[in-house]
């Protein structure tokens, strides 16, 4: 039986579910469809939410074990409860998916689990049901990119997903890829006793961030315990009972390491195979990406698609962002994206958050600008916590005072960052945040004072 809709989604990540909602919102007649068993995508259920969660506990043990004594704290027999420690991050998981479900029911779309087939008269195949829609959005995501000559089994070589469930704590692990979810799931572990090293490809972790950021943060989590050699090219993986070996190169040396655990964070790739794209004439480029214009839609009239799954930073809170501005166009109204205004954040602690132009990027453009760095350790309320590593750096313009870009590493930079880009998005200048009041004591004060250093001066240092 065909069922006739306005728009069929699929995909119910936070490109697709937030969609679907807003669509629904809008009056518009909606359907979802998701090939797993819950809704939420890779985010809610092996992603951002629980990577998450386990980040929080294992900074609470932390500190418990580790810092609390400066403040007159003490904790005598603390252990950890490794099956508890990752319960509650099903819990949190269970939650949230279940919040889905439950904005689905409220706004009245209709989900349909299942693997989509895609076909050129815009009609959805999902098992024994047909789709037929106005419209289509392809929120399909992504998913973890192989590396050659190691062959995941989720036990001893696993990636994120493997990650976020390891039933017991490695004594040594080997993260491949500095970026982002290495960092976050090697932070993880190295909290909890592990002892990790990270190879990374190139010479400086998080190479999409400012370099001067990414240096300061690598020496913090040396500080921390965390290994790391640069430059690293990984070579195989070999799974010998319960230890793997893994063989790899820095400056021409072979070198072997065996430890108890590799997670392979080489970074994602679209998913969009089995979808029937090409017999549907809708394009994808050598990397599997979408191919779209600048409005969303792909080669196939009325078929757009937005997320992981085409070209552009892979972040949760970009696709959703493209997911309501394709709906609002459909709607008729102004749907916008400002790509220089999506904040980037690594959740490790300290943490670090990212928006605009780094410094390498002005330089490259050949921009006349002027940056400045305030830090932490002459925040009072970074003191009062016990934090007094890392800074908030601004870059602007020189000649307009304009900010061009923003950069924090420290403690709750994730929600720090948030004031930077509203400042981005509307075209701000450094005065406009030096002369805004922040309340006093907060950390918030830090991005006040960096404003300060780029004009008249700073206060407190």
């Amino acid at each position: 039986m065909e069922k006739n809709f306005d728009l069929v989604v699929i995909g119910a990540g936070p490109a697709g579910y937030v969609a679907a909602i807003r669509a629904a919102q809008l009056g518009m007649k909606v359907a979802c469809v998701e090939k797993d068993k819950t809704l939420g995508g890779t985010c809610l259920n092996v992603g951002c939410i629980p990577s998450k969660a386990l980040l929080e506990s294992s900074e609470i043990y932390a500190r418990t074990a580790k810092e609390l004594g400066d403040h007159g704290i003490q904790v005598n027999g603390l252990s950890l409860d490794l099956q508890r420690f990752m319960g509650r991050k099903d819990q949190v998981v269970k939650r949230l998916t279940g919040g889905v479900a439950m904005l689905f029911k409220k706004n009245k779309i209709e989900p349909v689990l299942g693997a989509a087939q895609i076909h050129q008269d815009k009609t959805v195949v999902v098992g024994d049901a047909k789709l037929s829609a106005k419209n289509i959005i392809l929120a399909t995501g992504s998913v973890s990119a192989n590396l050659p000559g190691f062959d995941v089994d989720n036990e001893r070589i696993v990636d994120s997903t493997g990650a976020l469930s390891l039933q017991q704590i490695p004594k040594k692990m080997i993260v491949i890829g500095g970026g982002y979810i290495g960092l976050e799931m090697g932070s993880v572990y190295s909290r909890l006793g592990s002892e990790v090293l990270v190879l990374e490809a190139l010479d400086r972790i998080v190479p999409m961030m400012d370099l001067e950021l990414g240096q300061a943060f690598q020496k913090i989590l040396e500080r921390q315990g965390i290994q790391f050699r640069l430059s690293a090219s990984v070579k195989k993986g070999e799974v010998h009972g319960d230890s793997v070996e893994v063989t790899f190169e820095t400056e021409g040396k072979e070198g072997k390491i065996t430890v108890d655990v590799v997670l392979v964070a080489v970074g994602r790739k679209p998913y969009t195979g089995g979808l029937g794209l090409k017999e549907a004439g809708i394009e994808t480029d050598a990397k599997g990406f979408i191919a779209i214009d600048e409005k969303f839609q792909t080669t196939l009239s009325g078929v757009y698609a937005v997320g992981d799954c085409v070209r552009g930073p892979m972040l949760a809170h970009k696709a959703s962002e493209e997911g309501i501005a394709v709906v609002e166009s459909l709607a008729g109204q102004a749907g916008h994206v400002n790509y220089q205004a999506i904040p980037a954040i690594v959740y490790t602690w300290p943490e670090v958050a990212s928006v605009g132009m780094t410094e390498e990027e002005a330089k490259a453009k050949g921009i006349d600008y002027k940056a400045f760095k305030f830090p932490f350790l002459a925040n009072g309320r970074a003191l009062a916590m016990g934090y007094r590593d890392g800074f908030v750096k601004l870059i602007a313009d020189k000649k307009t005072d304009r900010l061009l870009g923003a950069h924090i590493l420290g403690p709750r930079a994730s929600d720090m960052i948030a004031e930077m880009v509203l400042a981005i998005e509307f075209s701000a200048s450094a005065e406009d945040i030096a002369r805004t009041c922040h309340a006093h004591p907060t950390l918030s004060e830090a991005v006040k004072e960096a404003a300060l250093g780029l004009g008249s001066g700073t206060i407190h240092i």
